[in-house]
Order: C-alpha cells, then structure tokens, then sequence
C-alpha cells in the first residue's frame, strides 16, 4: 500500500506543537499529574468558562457539576480498578494517564489524525513500560492498566483494539495489529471464572494480526507471522507462518521464508505455560463475588 505525505498549515502545526510541548514537559515535571489531566480534558473539551465558574463557587446545575468533575481522573472508576493483585502504585500513576487517553478520545480533535497520531504517541511514553519511535495509534485503543505494556518501533495499532496488560504485553518492532483485534494476558478458570491466571504474551517483530483476530494470553506470535482475519490464536504461532481459522492452524509458510521457517505438522508447539506470571493476594483482602455461584458438580451438592 503506497501512501503520501500529509502535512498540516503551518500555522495549524506550530499551534499543536506548542501544545504537545507543553503537555509532554508538564507530565514530565513534578507536577501533580491528577492535575495536568484535569486541565487538558477541561481545555479540550472547551469547558474552560464553566470550570472557571464551578471552581469559583457560583452555581452550576448538577450536569454541569457532574460533567466537571469527571474531568478529574481521581473522580472516575476503571474496571481494572477492582483487580485485586495489580500494583497499586503504579496503577495510581497509570490510571490517570489511561483516563486522559480515553477522554481525549472522545473529543472532536480525536479524528484529526495528524493531532491524534502524535498526541497518542506522546501520552505512550509516559504510559507505557516501554514506547518506541514513531508508533501510531488510531481511535478506541483500550487497555488493562498501560504500565504492563511494551511497544517497540514503527508499531501501528489500528481502531477499536484491545491490549489487555493484567498480565504482560510485549509487542515488537513493526507490527501491525488491524481494527478490532483483541490481544490478552490473563485468562479464567473454565469451573470457577473468579478464579485469575496472568501471563506474558508476546507478539514478535514484523507480525501482523490482521482484522478481529484473538490472541489468547500467554502466546507467542512469532516473527513475521501473519494471523488471518477472525482467527482465534490458542497456542504459539511458529516465525514466518501464516495462521487462520478457529482455532487457528499454519496454511503456509510465507512465500520466500521457506528456507528459514520450521515446518509444522499438526499442532502448534507452545510454551504458553512457561509464560505464566505468579501473584499473590494480601491474605486481608475483602474478597468481592460478583457471580455468588455454586461451583460444585451436581454429584458433589
């Protein structure tokens, strides 16, 4: 696919550069990072006069106060919230900039791509563990907590993807992951679902996973593998292969790489156990059921 060079009016560039300038150096200060995200949702959503208001005592109707508020991240809720067994610390951090990156989303500037492009690549860098050079990350992109994330370079992430990082996410120089692709690092207990195992996926350079396939966690993708469209990839996906289907099984080799690749007769090798990240919970810890099942085999009630 050839594409062309865009470029923005010069006088459009230099006012978003100032402005990831000044969002980059003020997440990189000592200041109270809680606070630079309120302030950059506040002014993106062009709700600048009201917060003013708000801030100042005067009256505000309960929408607005509510819709104020929510610019704050320490007013907001995660789902990853309530894992038990993340690290508190770094989600404290994480959150807030996961928030910001949501909530930019939802913003009118989200579908500029040339704005949206690289204010994602800036937030990256300081939400994830590792972020490479010139990543590209398009709208919807939703993650666990962020921090247990690493990017490497020339990485392109298309819309409405999922990275779950409960667990661990590595992915490689120059891969491409397509719309709508789902990439896990945790997986449940197929009799008791509260019951949480993480792991540490790894997608390989020059991998694509190509439209609304599944990774499950603890997979290798392997080097210049391809996934076909809808696959659901269960074990580990041998460099150079093309893989398809439910589950999902090598087709070919790709054309070129035949010398290098190794053959695969029946089911994919994995090493997905060896991936497996231990935790422990705080023996404290007040214990929340959302389910209330009884778990117990018909034989044994």
């Amino acid at each position: 696919m050839t594409k062309r060079h865009v470029s923005l009016p010069a006088e459009a560039e230099e006012g978003l550069q100032q402005f990831l300038d000044e969002v980059d150096r003020r997440l990189s200060s000592d200041e109270d990072t809680c606070q630079v995200v309120e302030d950059v949702l506040v002014d993106l959503h062009g709700d600048r006069e009201a917060y003013e208001r708000w801030q100042a005592g005067e009256d505000v109707s309960p929408a607005e106060r509510v819709r104020l508020q929510g610019y704050d991240p320490c007013n907001a809720t995660l789902e990853s919230e309530y894992y038990a067994e993340k690290d508190e610390e770094r989600f404290q951090e994480s959150k807030h900039l996961q928030w910001l990156w949501r909530q930019f989303d939802a913003t009118p500037m989200a579908d500029n791509v040339e704005f949206a492009l690289r204010f994602r690549r800036m937030l990256a860098k300081h939400l994830f563990d590792e972020c490479g050079d010139n990543c590209r990350f398009f709208k919807g992109i939703s993650f666990t907590y962020g921090h247990n994330i690493s990017v490497g370079d020339n990485v392109v992430v298309h819309d409405d993807v999922h990275l779950d990082d409960r667990g661990q996410l590595t992915i490689g120089d120059r891969v491409s992951i397509s719309d709508g692709v789902h990439v896990y690092s945790h997986d449940h207990d197929i009799v008791d679902q509260t019951d949480v195992e993480n792991f540490h996926t790894i997608i390989e350079d020059d991998a694509r996973v190509t439209y609304d396939a599944m990774v499950r966690a603890g997979v290798k993708v392997g080097e210049n593998a391809i996934v076909g469209s809808r696959a659901v990839v269960q074990s580990d996906v041998p460099a150079h292969h093309v893989v398809v289907g439910t589950p999902a099984k090598s087709v070919r080799i790709k054309p070129g790489w035949e010398d290098v690749a190794e053959p695969v007769d029946g089911d994919h090798p994995s090493e997905r156990d060896e991936r497996k990240i231990p935790y422990e919970l705080p023996e404290d810890l007040d214990r929340f059921d959302e389910f209330q099942r009884d778990r117990r085999p018909p034989g044994d009630r």
